[in-house]
C-alpha cells in the first residue's frame, strides 16, 4: 500500500513538471518574463511542487520498507 501511494505522488510530480514547463513557454509567462525578467509564479510553483513530490515519490518507493511474506 505504502508503494502504491509513493507510485501515485512520483505521477502527480511528473505531471506537475510536465505542466510547468508547459506554463513557462504560455503567452503569459513570456509577458512575465519580458517585465520582470523570470517566468510567472504559477509555472515556478508548479515545476518546484513536481521536482519536491518527485523526491518525494523516489524515495518512498525506493526505500520503502519490503513486504514480509
Amino acid at each position: 500500500m505504502n508503494k502504491l501511494i509513493s507510485l501515485a505522488i512520483l505521477a502527480g510530480g511528473v505531471v506537475l513538471v510536465v505542466f510547468g514547463v508547459a506554463a513557462t513557454k504560455s503567452f503569459s509567462s513570456d509577458v512575465s518574463r519580458f517585465f520582470t525578467g523570470s517566468p510567472t509564479d504559477k509555472a515556478i510553483w508548479m515545476l518546484l511542487g513536481g521536482i519536491v513530490a518527485i523526491f518525494i515519490g523516489l524515495a518512498g518507493v525506493l526505500l520503502g520498507k519490503p513486504k514480509s511474506v
